[in-house]
């Protein structure tokens, strides 16, 4: 698989900051000294007082410098927290990912949000770390009766052993719930072409561990339909 470009789940976006200033310059011409000219404190009387009062407001001012353009807002935290979700790396897989292939690689990568995307049509999950790819899987999806819902979905809960009530107990390990009618990341199937799921996202149990052990309730898990991302581009 082209490790600058592949099928995962995520939504593009740009983002341009554009800085703008002015040099305002000032010349000052010296007046020509004369022999008669008074001393600066006998042409203008000082009031002690008053100049207390200036230096004290000059002080205040340099303090609180103005900023420039405004109203516009330059954080550098803002632009830190929309840096995570750029894509940094993707795992360099060789071919498209098979059922039943999964993969990970978080050495090295530095801490930041989680975000998880599936695309339906390539049926890959791939779990990003601060921008990072740390993970991919061929996923089990459901079916036109049953489909795995497209959208944005925060992780609701987690729970380590979990069974399906609504399913005959189907056993669901390391389950990430999405929405409140069921539909989790989780593992206990069989991921296999031929096989489906009643909505959720199956992944090989391996994974379905890691993922567990890293992702925290509120990471989101973008579900697309055909979206590409390549380096660069935004995850969310």
């Amino acid at each position: 698989m082209d490790p600058m470009l592949k099928w995962i789940g995520g939504a593009t976006a740009a983002l341009v900051l554009l800085l703008g200033g002015a040099t305002l310059v000032s010349h000052l011409r010296d007046a020509p000294e004369t022999d008669n000219a008074p001393a600066l404190e006998q042409a203008i009387p000082v009031d002690e007082a008053a100049l207390a009062e200036t230096s004290e407001d000059a002080t205040d001012s340099e303090a609180e410098p103005a900023t420039p353009g405004g109203n516009a807002d330059l954080t550098p935290a803002s632009s830190t927290k929309e840096e995570a979700f750029v894509v940094k790396r993707i795992l360099p897989i060789d071919g498209p990912i098979k059922y039943g292939e999964w993969h990970w690689d978080d050495e090295g990568v530095p801490d930041g949000p989680l975000v998880v995307t599936v695309d339906l049509d390539a049926r890959v999950v791939s779990i990003f770390r601060n921008g990072y790819e740390i993970g991919a899987a061929a996923a089990m999806l459901g079916t036109d009766e049953h489909p795995t819902p497209l959208g944005t979905f925060p992780i609701l809960s987690k729970e380590r052993h979990n069974v399906s009530e609504k399913y005959g107990n189907a056993p669901m390990p390391w389950t990430l719930r999405l929405t409140n009618d069921g539909v989790a990341i989780h593992g206990g199937s069989v991921v296999e072409n031929g096989y489906a799921s009643h909505g959720c996202i199956a992944i090989p149990d391996e994974l379905a561990k890691r993922l567990f052990a890293v992702a925290k309730k509120g990471d989101k898990v973008i579900v697309t339909r055909g979206e590409t991302m390549q380096l660069g581009d935004s995850i969310i």
